[in-house]
């Protein structure tokens, strides 16, 4: 099992989610599931794509327009 460490998520979520907020979220015991080892904090890459399933934003689809009111 894969396992990013916390500048590796930070990197994985483009800087968006900051080194500080991970360490919050740690503390408080939210956001993605996560192991320590020690000192060391790592994310298994399957809990953070469970996150991010469990975050995913579902919008509803776009009304097609039929070929006349387009134009």
């Amino acid at each position: 099992m894969p396992f990013l460490t916390v500048n590796e998520v930070v990197s994985r979520y483009r800087n968006q989610v900051s080194e500080g907020t991970l360490r919050n979220w740690l503390s408080m015991r939210v956001g993605p599931s996560f192991v320590k080892l020690g000192k060391a904090v790592l994310y298994p890459l399957v809990e953070l794509k469970a996150w991010e399933r469990r975050n995913l934003v579902v919008c509803r689809p776009t009304r097609v327009l039929p070929l006349q009111e387009a134009a």
